[in-house]
């Protein structure tokens, strides 16, 4: 309580003299300044000032290179330098944001600085190491460019260069977002730069090297610091949140390092925001509702519905997730995230990704999209994703990428999805009548359910089996192929056929067309047009002349090619160009006649 004679006075809870004649005693204790007053009037009074709470990417900032997460890259190559004795005198560390630009800038400054020697391991317990890792020491100079742009600031800057270091070993100048600074600023910096006193460091950082003049980056020894993966991000909050106490569940590290994106100072602000939001607790449900995830199951069930084609289903996913105040352009993150992972397990069918393991949800997904739906449906995600903000609103750019999903799908890419048939022929509608033309068309499930059955379409089996050798080309024109399945039909050669099996051969480097789907495809493809069940098997084959269909296409283009060419440079015209005015042709501007 506050007396009533005298105003206090403090500042940053230090006491000074309230009033003439005022006592002033100060009491430290753990995390705490008591500070008691006592003016003529015998009064006193407590202030309790408590100490600002530190966030976590203050906290734990590293303080040597064996504390760094990631950048092996710059720490070795510093580490070294600082052994052997070959600094640099002025460095570039670019990167994006939160990936220790600034932190690796002040480990080498506390490594040149530490009063037991320069050395790549400091020893982070006398003063000048403290200072450092505190931020207060005085040789260590922080300046942010983008509020000293100017060249006066930058003169004012260099006039201190040539002042030897007032506490230290040498003066670090950290000059950060340096991209920022006015081209006379860099022009004033250059030649000091080039030929600093030789108790001078500079250390610039930038998130945008390309803003940089190229005068610039040439005096300076450059880093590019890469973006930290998931798992390096979430190891690190896994022993934070152990020493800290902190009560979590295993799959909110995984969520939080995800979300991070790159940046180790996101990762620990994210942190500290869902303690905060979680009351000193990691709840995955808290996390979903601060971060606006979407579940799992959302994902699942619009997949589910785009591979039955319903609509209907969609829109109330949506209706669902706009209840639940969801992010919805993670809605569509999410979607393109899970049909990547469908992908990989439609091409590459023993992929398994460690840092997952809901893998068996993905391989049944995978059983319900054909290979150039999930392409199409990826792509469209990402796209929509990109027009978000140009849509009406949120909700209206899902819906629309949805059902643009749906509209956009190949017609032959699910048989059960409504459509509107085709008109049947007139022959069909009078089979006493008049008998079917192409019998051999027909499919194996329509011959079973034919109901004239009296003369079976045997003479069809013959004139419609597949040729043998290169005539496999043409058979590919008339089968009901498309996508990953039609790429395998194009790039494989017909080595021998029974009337139940076919083989075929493949080269070794396309083997990964050859999936289970697409060879599953090729089979009915090949069973609908000759009439009865056929069995395809796929061989590899080291020989570098099959005739495959690609292999012929490619021969076609190349001796179009050879002729275009050959007949420009034989006309006349081209001729007297190239003797008179010493004329060139311009190769890959030749195209031959379709």
């Amino acid at each position: 309580m506050v007396a009533p004679a005298g105003p206090p006075a403090t500042i940053n809870c230090e006491p000074r003299q309230a009033r003439k004649g005022a006592a002033a005693t100060v009491d430290s204790g753990a995390g705490v300044w008591r500070v008691g007053v006592a003016t003529n009037h015998s009064s006193e009074f407590d202030i309790v000032c408590a100490m600002s709470y530190q966030v976590l990417a203050r906290k734990w900032r590293p303080k040597t290179f064996d504390q760094l997460v990631g950048q092996e890259h710059v720490s070795q190559a510093l580490i070294n330098g600082l052994d052997q004795d070959r600094l640099h005198h002025a460095f570039l560390f670019a990167g994006t944001r939160g990936v220790g630009k600034t932190t690796i800038a002040r480990i080498l400054a506390k490594c040149l600085n530490c009063e037991t020697g320069v050395s790549s391991t400091p020893c982070g317990e006398c003063s000048s190491c403290v200072d450092l890792d505190d931020g207060r020491f005085v040789d260590m100079i922080e300046i942010d460019a983008a509020s000293r742009t100017g060249v006066d600031d930058m003169r004012d800057l260099l006039e201190s260069v040539h002042y030897t270091p007032t506490r230290g070993r040498y003066k670090v100048y950290i000059i950060d977002e340096v991209h920022m600074l006015s081209t006379p600023s860099f022009n004033a910096l250059l030649k000091t730069l080039e030929e600093p006193p030789p108790h001078v460091k500079f250390v610039l950082a930038t998130t945008d090297p390309q803003k940089i003049p190229v005068t610039i980056l040439s005096r300076c020894l450059r880093f590019n610091l890469r973006r930290l993966l998931p798992d390096q991000i979430g190891d690190y909050l896994k022993t934070l949140v152990v020493t800290e106490g902190v009560e979590t569940e295993p799959e909110t590290i995984r969520v939080l390092s995800r979300a991070a994106d790159g940046s180790m100072r996101d990762g620990l602000s994210l942190l500290d925001q869902a303690i905060a939001f979680g009351g000193g607790k990691l709840v995955m449900s808290d996390l979903e509702k601060m971060l606006g995830l979407v579940d799992h199951l959302h994902v699942v069930s619009m997949i589910k519905a785009l591979s039955s084609n319903d609509a209907q289903s969609l829109l109330e996913i949506v209706e669902d997730l706009v209840s639940q105040s969801r992010d919805l352009e993670t809605v569509l993150l999410n979607l393109a995230e899970v049909l990547h992972r469908i992908t990989l397990v439609q091409c590459v069918p023993g992929y398994r990704d460690p840092e997952r393991s809901d893998w068996s949800a993905i391989e049944e997904l995978a059983a319900l999209l054909p290979v150039e739906d999930a392409q199409l449906f990826y792509q469209i995600a990402i796209k929509g994703r990109a027009e978000l903000g140009l849509a009406p609103d949120p909700r209206t750019g899902l819906e629309m990428t949805l059902l643009r999903m749906l509209a956009f799908r190949p017609a032959t890419a699910d048989p059960a999805a409504p459509a509107v048939p085709p008109p049947a022929p007139a022959a069909a509608k009078t089979q006493t009548s008049a008998p079917l033309a192409r019998p051999a068309a027909k499919s194996v499930k329509a011959q079973a359910t034919d109901t004239v059955k009296a003369q079976p379409p045997e003479p069809a089996r013959s004139v419609e089996a597949a040729p043998a050798g290169s005539d496999w080309v043409s058979l590919l024109n008339v089968l009901k192929l498309s996508g990953q399945a039609r790429e395998l039909a194009r790039n494989v050669q017909l080595k021998a056929r029974s009337d139940d099996r076919w083989d075929f051969v493949i080269a070794p480097s396309l083997r990964y067309l050859s999936s289970e789907s697409c060879v599953s495809s090729l089979s009915q493809a090949i069973s609908d047009q000759v009439g009865h069940p056929v069995s395809v098997r796929i061989m590899d084959n080291d020989s570098s002349e099959l005739r495959t269909a690609a292999a012929l296409e490619k021969q076609k283009v190349h001796d179009s090619m050879s002729e275009a060419e050959k007949a420009i440079n034989d006309d006349p015209t081209v001729k007297a160009l190239k003797e008179q005015m010493g004329a060139q042709l311009v190769e890959d501007s030749i195209q031959p006649l379709q």
